[in-house]
Formats: structure tokens, C-alpha cells, sequence
């Protein structure tokens, strides 16, 4: 199974924009740039109207994010658990040195209502969905996890 994306470029690194899209349309000609990236500046469009613009960093904590709660599901369910709800927050880390740009973690909070789930169950499951979840076993940063089951 494939999926696809297709980024347009436009200019150099620091004036440019880009945008991307998705084969399923979620995102079309979404914008992004070294600003949106490095600087926590809001988009612009030349014209000076606002637009809603991403960057790269939240697009993997989001896909992070959803992985691991899909996967997290998963590993409750085959030891017999029924989670009713799983809220994930990750929070990618982008770092400057040496004058390259690093994404050096992803922390992820996890709170989960799980009837009849004791807190070892929930963390076992939790733990291998780290491990299992394929979004993270591409990325080579260090992914921290912070896990709350509620009563």
C-alpha cells in the first residue's frame, strides 16, 4: 500500500513557501515555510491576508501521535481490554546547533479510560505500542512517553 503527498517549493530557504497536498485531500496546497517552521510566525499570504499554515514538525507529531493511540488500541484489545477512549498529545521538539536544525524528541501524553484495566496492564500496553507503533520505528529521535489511565 502506498500513500501519497506532493510538495511545491517556491524561493529560498528563509523568503520561500511551500505547500503541501495529500492524495486523500485532507491537506490541499497547505502552506508552510521557514517561518511557520523556525519562528512560530502565523502564515501570510503576500496580500497580507491570514491563511492557516502548518509546519513540517506537527504534521509528524500528529501522525506520531495517531499511530500510537491506533496502535495502543490494538494492544489493549489482544489482552482482552476494551478501551473506550484514548487521548493522545505529542509535542515534537525541533533544536538549533551548529546551525542545523534537529528534531531531538517527541513527548507523548497519553491519558485512556480502559474498563477494567489495572495501571500494569495499561503501561505493558502503552510500552509496546511505543515499540510497535510504525510511525515511530521510522523516526530516529528519542520518544518519551508520559501515560495516565483514569479511574
Amino acid at each position: 500500500m502506498n500513500r501519497k503527498a506532493s510538495v511545491i517549493w517556491e524561493g529560498n530557504l528563509r523568503e520561500g513557501t511551500g505547500t503541501l497536498s495529500t492524495e486523500s485531500g485532507a491537506l490541499r496546497d497547505t502552506k508552510y515555510s521557514f517561518r511557520t517552521r523556525f519562528e512560530r510566525a502565523n502564515g501570510k499570504e503576500k496580500n497580507g491576508k491570514e491563511r492557516k499554515w502548518t509546519n513540517l514538525e506537527e504534521l509528524i507529531a500528529a501522525s506520531l501521535g495517531g499511530c500510537f493511540s491506533m496502535t495502543l488500541s490494538d494492544e489493549l484489545e489482544r489482552s482482552g481490554l476494551h478501551p473506550e477512549r484514548i487521548e493522545t498529545t505529542a509535542v515534537a521538539t525541533l533544536e538549533e546547533s551548529k546551525g542545523r536544525w534537529t528534531l531531538t524528541r517527541i513527548e507523548l501524553e497519553v491519558c485512556a479510560k480502559i474498563p477494567n484495566a489495572t495501571q500494569n496492564h495499561f503501561i505493558d500496553a502503552a510500552l509496546a505500542a511505543k515499540t510497535n507503533c510504525s510511525i515511530a520505528q521510522l523516526l530516529n529521535t528519542n520518544i518519551l512517553m508520559i501515560a495516565h489511565l483514569e479511574a
